[in-house]
């Protein structure tokens, strides 16, 4: 939850940097000179204080791209509101940079073999769909089920469960 709010606050400050660009009334003639001068009504440090939110949006982007394992609820293929900003981040990475992603679906022991490969697999489809809506190309994408085979715990509870019920998100070579 924390790095979602760094995402909101990050995306906050590029909207309001955003503003503050488009806030001229001199039309556009200013060029970095008259920034630093102060002659268009922005000082120095107006431009300090936008390179500190663009820093902090990258290290807010960062943090996001670092988590690659999306959860699920039991039975369910469908992606949690707080997976939605790190997709949102690794959609990003994956337009602008290119390259390949493993989606790898998995379940927790509970139900047949055959129906927690199919759990798996809608589960990673349901994040290559995702992905694909904000742009990344279908090509980039590769989905493959493990369903219960791959478990993170072994034990037969509800918390060894719940990190059985996931997606990891890998980039490929």
């Amino acid at each position: 939850m924390e790095l979602t709010n760094s995402f909101k606050n990050a995306l906050v400050a590029l909207l309001l940097t955003a503003v503050v660009g488009c806030a001229s009334t001199g039309g556009s003639d200013t060029d970095s000179s008259d920034v630093a001068s102060g002659e268009n009504g922005y000082g120095a440090g107006d431009r300090a204080a936008l390179e500190v939110d663009e820093n902090a949006a990258s290290l807010a982007t960062q943090n996001l791209l670092k988590v690659t394992t999306f959860y699920f609820d039991l039975d369910q293929a469908t992606i949690k509101p707080t997976s939605r900003a790190a997709l949102q981040a690794h959609a990003a990475y994956l337009v602008e940079n290119g390259g390949s992603a493993v989606l790898e679906g998995h379940a927790d022991e509970r139900g047949t073999r055959e129906y927690n490969l199919a759990l798996g697999e809608r589960r990673a489809q349901a994040i290559a769909r995702y992905l694909i809506v904000l742009g990344v190309p279908s090509e980039q994408l590769e989905t493959v089920s493990y369903g219960e085979e791959r478990a993170i715990r072994r034990s037969h509870d509800e918390t060894a469960w719940a990190l059985n019920r996931r997606v990891q998100l890998n980039y490929g070579q």
